[in-house]
């Protein structure tokens, strides 16, 4: 598959997007780096930043999610998850977890985080608790590197580190069911070595989706469609 473009939005250059996820017409993000790493509020039309939270230095930021009236975002290396409301951004509880974090999403009853392997772990929304793994297979191989992740009725999708190309998981077998191939989407010379792909939101009802990377100055909202 491809990505068919149907807009092209401004995204902050200066953010380094860990987690994306539209939240009607809020779009939640989460940054990292060590001493930078925050949560916020933008406008996905303009990228203004309507509400920011940093995190605790020297901690690294990585997924975001809405879960109800709460926000989870994951931590790198840190082992803990900031459970945050909705709202305010305002951290309500911190929760430990061991191995690293890297992206997460509500697949509508469970929590579905990654760690940079092939797995997928399935976690209690409220209480963070783990109830259940996956391994992430393509044509019997394992798929690791899986970053960020948005969830949807046709499965999870998941962008693949240090690639251009996303994935598409049945998070009941772990098989790939799709792949996605967004090369050229931001021009490699538009983009410094660690500006990767990363970074997927799902505009509910649509079947679209907006896009961007790692310190990105443009998000994009595509469709992704059967590649000629």
């Amino acid at each position: 598959m491809r990505a068919e473009v149907l807009a092209v939005l401004p995204h902050d250059s200066t953010a380094f997007t860990q987690g994306l996820e539209l939240d009607g017409d809020r779009l939640i993000e989460g940054t990292g780096l060590e001493g930078a790493s925050s949560v916020r509020v933008v406008d996905p039309k303009t990228a203004e930043v309507r509400r920011k939270v940093d995190l605790p230095s020297p901690m690294f930021g990585e997924g975001v999610t809405v879960a109800g009236s709460k926000i989870w975002q994951l931590t790198w290396r840190d082992g803990v998850a900031f459970q945050r409301d909705k709202q305010t951004l305002a951290e309500v509880r911190r929760v430990p977890y061991s191995g690293e974090g890297w992206g997460v999403c509500l697949d509508g009853q469970r929590l579905v985080m990654s760690d940079g392997s092939d797995k997928l772990a399935f976690r209690d929304p409220e209480t963070f608790d783990q109830v259940g793994e996956v391994r992430v297979r393509s044509a019997g191989e394992p798929v690791t590197l899986l970053n960020e992740l948005e969830c949807t009725p046709d499965g999870v999708y998941a962008n693949v580190w240090k690639t251009d190309t996303i994935v598409r998981i049945d998070p009941a077998s772990g098989n790939v069911t799709a792949t996605v191939d967004l090369t050229g989407l931001l021009p490699r010379e538009d983009r410094a070595d660690d500006a990767v792909l990363n970074g997927i939101a799902a505009v509910r009802g649509t079947g679209e989706f907006l896009v961007t990377g790692k310190l990105w100055p443009k998000m994009f909202r595509v469709k992704f469609v059967t590649a000629s």
